[in-house]
Formats: structure tokens, C-alpha cells, sequence
């Protein structure tokens, strides 16, 4: 069971960031923890698609979709794609869809919201880059903790 992040913040103050953004959670897994792999798109989730389709070892999928809640950038089928791979988790600066379908699954999902619209699959964006938003900065590699309390990640 992941360390409570409210614990973990009290611990170790200087050496975390915590996540100001107010995300929703969906998926059965409500605490989750791993290394982050990172996704920068915009209302198009292909590169998303094709990271949860590898192997996750754990690992928690940070996507920045510039917050947008237009499109969804992942639904029900990349979800379950996700669980068969062994990804933790998976925080979306964006919005997802089939949100009751992912509510099923033992995957662990922030995200800003729902839309049911669709996202193109151009495949425009970057993978393993470092992202910046809600005051934190997620490195590929650092290690992100998440429960009902909101989000820390290792400076």
C-alpha cells in the first residue's frame, strides 16, 4: 500500500512537490505510486495509446494535454490497455471518457474531467520530455505518489 502523501509530506517538505491542480480520480486504485513516463499532447491521444500499450512496470503515465477538456485523451479501451500492461497509474492535465467503464478498472486515473468527444490520431506531441504544470515539474523517472489527498512528486 502507497505511503499516505499528507505522511509523506511532512517527512520530506523541501525534497517533494505538491500538485495544486484539483483533479478528479477515477479507477479502482485510489492510492497509487511508480516512476513517471511522460506524454505532451493536445486533444490527440495517439501517443498515448501507443505508451500504455508497452510494458508498464509500475510506472505512472503523466499527460499534458494543456488542460484542455475538448476531446478525451484516454477512454475505456486504452484504460484497460494500460491495466494489461502493468501501469500504476496514469494523470491527465486533460479530460478522459468512458469514465464508469474506467471506474471498473484496477488502474489508478487522475484527470481534470470527462468529455465523451473523441480526440484526433495524428500522433503530434512528445514522449519522455519533461512536462510543467499545476506548480510541479514531472521528470521521466522521478517518482510520483497519489492518493485522495492530491498528488506529490520527488524534486
Amino acid at each position: 500500500m502507497p505511503i499516505a502523501t499528507a505522511d509523506l509530506y511532512d517527512e520530506r517538505e523541501e525534497g517533494i512537490q505538491s500538485l495544486s491542480l484539483q483533479l478528479r480520480s477515477f479507477g479502482r486504485r485510489a492510492a497509487f505510486d511508480g516512476p513517471i513516463r511522460t506524454v505532451r499532447c493536445h486533444e490527440d491521444n495517439a501517443l498515448v495509446k501507443a505508451a500504455l500499450a508497452t510494458p508498464g512496470d509500475g510506472a505512472v503515465l503523466v499527460v499534458d494535454g494543456g488542460g484542455s477538456l475538448q476531446t478525451a485523451l484516454m477512454g475505456d479501451l486504452i484504460a484497460a490497455s494500460a491495466v494489461a500492461n502493468g501501469w500504476a497509474g496514469v494523470v491527465i492535465n486533460g479530460a478522459i471518457r468512458d469514465r464508469v467503464a474506467i471506474d471498473g478498472l484496477d488502474l489508478g486515473v487522475k484527470a481534470l474531467g470527462t468529455n465523451p468527444r473523441k480526440s484526433a490520431k495524428l500522433g503530434a506531441g512528445d514522449v519522455d520530455t519533461t512536462l510543467e504544470f499545476g506548480g510541479v515539474v514531472f521528470r521521466p523517472g522521478a517518482r510520483l505518489y497519489s492518493d485522495e489527498d492530491g498528488i506529490l512528486v520527488e524534486r
